[in-house]
């Protein structure tokens, strides 16, 4: 699993950053995906930012 963000979608509100900073974080304004080894660690989390997103601008590879 990897999330994914479409950053012309992306208004950068933080939401995803703040439900689950060890993935997502703010970058000029629009959120990106940090790179990690293993984002199954996070899923739950991840999953939830993505539901959270008001524009919808996350999703997740399998």
């Amino acid at each position: 699993m990897k999330p994914i963000i479409n950053r012309e979608m992306c208004i950068g509100c933080g939401m995803c950053e703040n439900i689950c900073p060890e993935v997502f974080k703010l970058n000029d304004g629009k959120s990106e995906v940090i790179n990690l080894p293993d984002y199954t660690v996070f899923k739950e989390k991840i999953e939830q930012a993505k539901d959270s997103c008001p524009v919808q601008a996350i999703d997740i590879e399998e």
